[in-house]
């Protein structure tokens, strides 16, 4: 296949991502590669999306060229919970509930650590306080979590990979008692990490056959450690066993696939993928939300679900809240809030110009709206995400 380099002032989004009325510009390869009739098209209907995942793994999108016409709706069966409190209340609440979450969690993996028991009560009272946050606000918290520095990898990956969980199992409308049982399982999936040695998690290079069965192990003795403790539900302890294993078999311990594997476990693995990827380790950079929502995207069909990783983009957004974006006027925003139906187009505020310098007062933009043009006379839109803490910026200080 040729190499291609696409047009400027495109965005490159992955298959999963794509939503009628979009502008398709360009795509992964030369046109004359593919079937498609013209150079450059709008999506019209679900049969344009599957034609199009057929043959691309990812498209370039013009955020200039706006929906015309009336086209059929994508069809969303689920009935997704309304936010019962602005996300600026929420966060004086959730950044409360997060702190107290991160003191629990530490204070009952350093038990876990002295005498391999884990204090279930405690658990359960910290479960309650984060799923009331994501169901009065589903923003506020995950917004939170990409703010705050992870002073510690263990107990912060733990809480994150929760959140991700629970706002995927909101979106697919689980109850609560199902959202309690999905998060206590999910603070709990790497309980057995307490036997690898930090030589081995803080490696850089590459592991050898025999750190990586170590690491593997991780698994039976999280659920050993937790039955011995007194877990005797069956849903959390699927969901520790499981976590894990994948949607074509690679998966560990046992290579489960899809059928096999519970919905719940499906669900936390994606999301500790997801918070892996955004973490920066030893071993590897952190990808930004958007690039770690890319590389999800990738892998539907192998390692996991495809309707599960359209279902996490929708729960959390291509460009999520607490994001900070540059637009195509070269200036950086801070994303305040969605548009649910138009996920390429959330609300932001501009914090830096286009030489970098802060605004006095930031300016509050609507993507969405299409009236709203810089004042060369250039309509705006997002051209990348960046890394958090990128030119010196702490979201924090615009929402809390």
């Amino acid at each position: 296949m040729m190499t291609y380099t696409p047009p400027p002032g495109l965005l490159k989004v992955p298959i999963g991502t794509l939503e009628i009325g979009m502008y398709i510009a360009a795509v992964d390869r030369p046109w004359l590669e593919t079937p498609f009739a013209v150079q450059g098209f709008h999506i019209e209907s679900e049969l344009d999306i599957d034609f199009v995942a057929q043959h691309c793994q990812y498209v370039y999108i013009d955020p200039r060229i706006h929906p015309r016409g009336k086209y059929e709706k994508r069809v969303t069966p689920l009935s997704v919970p309304k936010n019962t409190t602005s996300l600026k209340s929420e966060l004086r609440q959730a950044n409360v509930d997060l702190e107290s979450t991160s003191q629990a969690i530490e204070k009952v993996f350093k038990q876990v650590r002295a005498n391999r028991h884990v204090d279930l009560r405690a658990m359960q009272k910290i479960v309650t306080p984060l799923i009331d946050s994501v169901l009065r606000n589903h923003e506020a918290i995950a917004a939170l979590l990409r703010m705050k520095e992870k002073d510690n990898y263990f107990y912060q990956h733990c809480i994150s990979t929760a959140v991700w969980a629970v706002l995927m199992g909101r979106h697919a409308g689980f109850d609560k008692d199902d959202l309690k049982v999905l998060v206590l399982g999910t603070f709990m999936i790497d309980i057995g990490m307490i036997d690898v040695p930090d030589s081995i998690l803080q490696k850089k290079g590459e592991l050898t056959d025999e750190e990586r069965t170590l690491i593997h192990k991780h698994v039976d003795t999280g659920i050993e450690i937790v039955k011995q403790s007194g877990m005797t539900d069956r849903r959390v302890l699927e969901i520790i066993h499981c976590h894990h294993e994948r949607f074509d078999g690679s998966g560990y311990p046992v290579g489960r696939t899809i059928s096999e594997i519970p919905l719940t476990a499906r669900i936390a693995g994606i999301a500790d993928t997801y918070d892996a990827m955004m973490t920066p380790r030893p071993y590897q950079v952190s990808r930004s939300a958007f690039e770690a929502t890319q590389e999800l995207s990738d892998l539907k069909g192998t390692l996991f679900q495809p309707e599960l990783i359209e279902l996490f983009i929708q729960a959390i957004g291509i460009f999520p809240t607490g994001s900070i974006v540059e637009l195509n006027t070269g200036e950086v925003g801070i994303v305040v809030a969605q548009n649910p139906t138009r996920r390429l187009k959330p609300q932001i505020i501009v914090v830096l110009n286009s030489e970098k310098q802060r605004y006095k007062t930031p300016i509050a933009i609507n993507l969405d709206s299409h009236v709203r043009v810089h004042e060369s006379g250039n309509e705006v839109w997002i051209t990348k995400d960046l890394n958090a803490g990128s030119y010196g910026l702490d979201a924090a200080n615009y929402f809390l």
